[in-house]
């Protein structure tokens, strides 16, 4: 078993008494008219050939498919790299912590700038990566209100590392040299890298770090947490959960996204006949995977989806169906979600975002 296959048991079982995991605990539970629905999503638990999973064991077969059918769509990852280089431009210090404004190392041939968030107090601490699209958002530096996520969990205990889009575009993002995966794919594998940083630091407890983002942020975390399996824990605020082309923001046909193709440049915005699916897209769609399938990676570590107006509740339906591996893994506490009806975050289900980590890293023990 992975180390994050054993802590996320370890997460599930932990807190049952206490005031955190109270406060967090219904939202591991569909409301009752989604509660055991599966809609026409197809069932992760079944392999390429049909058949069925039956054990633990045969579920960790069938997520090695899982995982090798995205990458051959997506492309694969370049070279992971082993000790990112972490330089420090200027250290300031802000209420209950220390900010590092840095130069990080993200790929073989590539760094962006960001910040690293270090609280006063004796570590090793719990950690969260958080990607948007700049990084002074995360911390607390810019006009968005509500997005201020590494600033306040840095504030609760956590070191937080930020970083902003690859190359400072989120419409262009700049991939390393060689990099032959679609774009969504190299946000995830930048994420991997910024575990491995992360897990690196002396002030971090490698085994409890997180990743958590918003919209852009969302996806990005989302596709980071299912793809590195090392993240203990992940938090997807309103990405858009499911592949559904009749919404303007959940446009993972985007070439951003997963719609790069190199021989044509699709118009921007829904797919229609003046402007088709392109790239893994494409792919995806005609071959019949969904993100139903991708999500269900994450199993048994958990995950908060924090729902707005691109997910709904009824986003229950396919999520009983990651609930439905997770209880075949032994995972009582591995899907929540809470709704909110905007896009935007709120002061509460921000606050949820904060327990949930909280609970699923262990930093208020």
């Amino acid at each position: 078993m992975t180390r994050a296959y054993l802590f996320a048991l370890f997460v599930s079982t932990s807190f049952a008494a206490d005031p955190v995991w109270e406060s967090i605990a219904a939202s591991f539970q569909p409301p009752a008219e989604y509660a055991g629905k599966l809609g026409a999503y197809a069932s992760p638990l079944k392999f390429n050939d049909g058949s069925e999973v039956k054990t633990a064991t045969e579920w960790q077969q069938r997520r090695l498919e899982i995982l090798h059918n995205w990458h051959a769509l997506m492309g694969e990852w370049p070279p992971l790299v082993e000790r990112p280089k972490l330089e420090i431009l200027e250290t300031t210090q802000r209420d209950n912590f220390t900010q590092h404004h840095i130069r990080l190392q993200i790929a073989q041939e590539q760094t962006g700038e960001g910040y690293l968030l270090i609280p006063e107090g004796k570590g090793p601490f719990p950690a969260v990566f958080v990607p948007f699209y700049d990084p002074e958002t995360s911390i607390g530096l810019s006009d968005k209100p509500l997005r201020d996520f590494a600033y306040q969990l840095t504030k609760r205990g956590f070191v937080t590392l930020s970083i902003g889009s690859p190359g400072g575009d989120a419409r262009k993002p700049v991939l390393t040299a060689g990099a032959k995966c679609q774009p969504l794919s190299y946000l995830a594998y930048i994420s991997a890298n910024a575990w491995t940083t992360l897990s690196q630091r002396p002030e971090v407890d490698a085994k409890r770090i997180g990743i958590m983002g918003h919209s852009y942020g969302g996806k990005w975390a989302m596709f980071g947490a299912c793809l590195w399996d090392k993240y203990a824990c992940g938090v997807w605020s309103d990405p858009g959960i499911v592949f559904d082309e009749t919404r303007q923001s959940i446009n993972y046909q985007e070439p951003w996204y997963l719609g790069f193709d190199r021989t044509m440049t699709r118009k921007r915005g829904l797919v229609r006949p003046d402007s088709p699916r392109t790239g893994a897209y494409k792919a995806l769609i005609e071959q019949g995977h969904d993100l139903v399938e991708f999500q269900s990676l994450m199993a048994p570590r958990p995950f908060l989806v924090s729902g707005g107006i691109e997910d709904p509740p009824k986003r229950w339906i396919p999520l009983n169906h990651i609930i439905t591996v997770n209880h075949l893994l032994g995972q009582k506490y591995g899907v929540s979600m809470t709704n909110r009806p905007d896009h935007s975050p709120t002061a509460d289900s921000n606050e949820h975002v904060y327990r949930f980590l909280e609970w699923a890293l262990g930093s208020h023990e």
